[in-house]
């Protein structure tokens, strides 16, 4: 598995009521558990099979999320006709494969699906960030080197129709 499958992987437990996953691939082993904590205070139960320490999960999930939070959409883009391509990801965002080079793309440029827009570092590794529809690039919300956070705003796009 890459990065990629784990991270996603991690977004549909997250999204689902599953408090406990575990899953051995190839000699790698994943396992997740969410909840309020353990009740377990042994030194064992902080160790998995492997002999790792395990993090628990102490953020609070909230019960309810708006829609327009799982979207990256807002009124006001909706409204636009635009569709919102948002970061995948936390991360460092870049508008160029390298410093000083020539932007993937730019507010007036045609883009196709699977283009790659832009790249979001994560953990020293490059995330290319492809469009997933053919249009026109009418906003950019992030300058080049700002953090990002998963679902925040990256590019407004004016579909072709």
């Amino acid at each position: 598995m890459n990065i990629k499958e784990v991270k996603d992987l991690i977004r549909e437990i997250l999204q689902s009521d599953i408090t406990e996953f575990e899953l051995e691939h190839t000699g790698t082993k994943l396992r997740l558990k969410r909840g309020r904590g353990s009740t377990d205070a042994s030194p064992s139960a902080a160790l998995n099979e492997v002999g790792h320490p395990e993090i628990p999960n102490t953020l609070p999930i909230p019960n309810e999320v708006p829609a327009s939070a799982l979207t990256g959409l807002d009124e006001k883009d909706e409204e636009a006709g635009l569709h919102i391509i948002t970061s995948p990801i936390v991360g460092t965002f870049y508008s160029a494969p390298s410093p000083g080079s020539e932007p993937y793309v730019k507010v007036g440029d045609a883009v196709e699906e699977g283009q790659i827009l832009c790249v979001v570092e994560a953990m020293k590794l490059m995330n290319e960030i492809p469009s997933d529809v053919t249009g026109e690039v009418v906003r950019l919300y992030v300058e080049t080197g700002h953090a990002v956070e998963f679902g925040q705003k990256l590019f407004g796009i004016r579909p072709h129709k």
